[in-house]
């Protein structure tokens, strides 16, 4: 792994599920939204967490690549957002949903083509925050946060036989 990952961040289903639910919670207020947009393919989960919490039925995708397992790398759109979630009004209204903001890169390619939507993220990292407006929690920069659909269940050494934490 990149040596810029000082720290880990391990998330487990139920922790992620927990924090998604209370990501639904703060929007709550925020809304109504008239639908979500999932980035895949780490906001699949938590938007239909927040989706089915929030009782939104209209779920769309928009699909950005830019992390292979570690590496941030460039930033490449798979597939846009449908013109009618879109529409004229620039995505007021709309939900945007993502399991994490990091650098921001895929969240300020996300925000111009919905600049009026609502941008959440379940965890956010300081370089990042500034682009969403609600999030949960907030993790150094220098932190690889690994969420559940990225682990299996495997034997982890303590800390004093040299384990990260």
């Amino acid at each position: 792994m990149d040596e810029k990952w000082q720290k880990n961040f391990p998330v487990s289903w139920d922790q992620f599920h927990r924090d998604a639910r209370a990501l639904a919670w703060r929007l709550s207020a925020a809304g109504p939204f008239r639908a979500v947009v999932a980035i895949t393919r780490g906001g699949l989960v938590p938007a239909a967490i927040v989706a089915r919490e929030l009782g939104i039925r209209v779920i769309e995708s928009v699909c950005v690549a830019s992390y292979d397992y570690d590496r941030q790398g460039e930033i490449s759109v798979l597939k846009g957002v449908a013109s009618d979630i879109a529409g004229e009004d620039r995505g007021e209204g709309v939900l945007i949903v993502d399991d994490l903001v990091d650098t921001g890169a895929t969240a300020k390619v996300v925000r111009e083509m919905l600049p009026k939507a609502h941008f959440a993220t379940v965890y956010a990292k300081p370089q990042g925050r500034p682009l969403v407006d609600t999030f949960v929690t907030e993790v150094s920069q220098d932190t690889w946060i690994y969420l559940p659909w990225d682990m299996g269940l495997q034997f982890a050494p303590p800390i004093r036989d040299g384990a990260k934490v």
